[in-house]
């Protein structure tokens, strides 16, 4: 499937090893020191599959996704380096398309999910999408998820164990002051872009900017990611995903210990 750029965005096949430690490099020399970063946790990652879930930062720069996959590929090598499950919109753009699949990046969707966990590898999400990356800069403490449940039950159809990856202070690389929701209804963006904020921000060096803010010049945050202790579940396989009631208590637990986390971290910063 072409899809706007040169990669097929639901191919697993895409990964290629040299980018990723190129990556890598350039992260370990540029976005580590200027941002002061700290991964935390990683001996916490089991063997295996497993879905790692984080909290969504500072919509497209997102650094803590990268400093998290550099450190990871470090540390515990590119086996645990997960493949991340991506909104087809950015994915669809050429430059990121070409940018992120080489880096192991698929359309967002449960059966590519279920298919990169089916073969024994790792699965990086971000539930909170375009409703977290982009939340009022005064709740940049407060993890946003916006009753989205579909990574639970991805977790508990897979049978595998979730891995939160809490990231603090990657939110402040520039400032949301509202996300104006009702803008994006207003607009249709919800319905034809999947898109359900139109943020007003203020970033280096555009200022004021209405709507899903350009690449910018970041805030050199202090930024610090811990992995928590996976999270099983007494309840697993279809039946368990299909079950909404069980599905809404598993979300409340991971949910819970994330934003206790995140609490901690900014308390730290």
């Amino acid at each position: 499937m072409e899809f706007w750029g040169r990669y097929d965005v639901d191919s697993l096949e895409n990964r290629q090893p040299e980018a990723i430690e190129r990556a890598v490099t350039l992260v370990e020399k540029t976005l580590v020191p200027y941002h002061r970063a700290e991964v935390r946790g990683l001996d916490r990652i089991p063997r295996g599959p497993a879905l790692y879930v984080g909290n969504h930062n500072s919509f497209t720069y997102t650094p803590d996704m990268f400093i998290f996959g550099a450190a990871v590929f470090r540390q515990r090598g590119l086996t645990d380096v997960p493949y991340g499950l991506a909104h087809s919109f950015i994915l669809g753009m050429p430059w990121f398309n070409r940018l992120l699949c080489p880096l192991g990046a698929v359309r967002a969707c449960r059966q590519n999910g279920l298919r990169i966990l089916a073969s024994g590898r790792k699965v990086l999400v971000y539930p909170g999408g375009d409703v977290d990356a982009l939340r009022p800069f005064r709740h940049r403490g407060r993890v946003v998820f916006g009753g989205r449940q579909g990574y639970v039950r991805l977790a508990l159809e897979a049978r595998v164990p979730i891995v939160p990856v809490v990231a603090a202070g990657a939110h402040s690389t520039f400032i949301v002051l509202d996300d104006l929701r009702w803008l994006a209804r207003m607009l249709g963006v919800d319905r034809r872009l999947r898109i359900k904020v139109w943020p007003l921000t203020l970033s280096l060096p555009w200022g004021l900017t209405l709507g899903p803010p350009p690449p910018h010049i970041p805030f050199p945050a202090h930024i610090l990611i811990e992995l928590l202790e996976p999270i099983s579940f007494a309840r697993d396989g279809a039946e368990a995903a299909s079950d909404d009631v069980w599905v809404t208590a598993c979300c409340r637990r991971v949910e819970a210990k994330m934003q206790a986390a995140l609490t901690r971290l900014e308390a730290s910063l």
